[in-house]
């Protein structure tokens, strides 16, 4: 599997912003898929995850309301739509397939892949860059 992530950009605050993971070589039903971030500084984050076979999705709090990860399944595709972005959301964004590490008592599949992180290395992209300034 190869995983391909894009649309970063400079935006202004409040504005909108959508990245696309695009796979190839295997098809993302069979994995979950999770857009994690990485600010300058601080460690890398997972803020949004979405199991491929069944779509149940995860939001870490601080996107909750403002993000939305969706699947196109002709473009073996993953989007984050981001809205209302803020200063804070600047970082770099990854986006990677795999299955969760572990799944911790009381956690879904898909909020331990974005809590925990991928099994072995995950198919990981190489990243793109968000920049939320006015």
């Amino acid at each position: 599997l190869h995983i391909v992530d894009s649309g970063g950009g400079l935006v202004q605050p409040g504005g909108p912003l959508r990245l696309p993971c695009v796979a190839s070589g295997d098809h993302l039903d069979y994995y979950v898929i999770g857009w994690f971030r990485q600010a300058s500084g601080k460690e890398r984050e997972g803020i949004s995850c979405i199991n491929g076979s069944d779509e149940t999705r995860y939001y870490e709090d601080a996107v909750k309301g403002r993000f939305t990860i969706s699947r196109e399944y002709a473009k073996n595709t993953v989007y984050l739509q981001m809205n209302s972005l803020k200063p804070d959301d600047s970082a770099v964004y990854y986006c990677v397939a795999g299955r969760p590490d572990r799944i911790p008592p009381g956690m879904t599949l898909v909020q331990a892949m974005c809590t925990v992180g991928p099994r072995g290395n995950g198919h990981w992209g190489h990243g793109t860059q968000v920049t939320v300034s006015s």
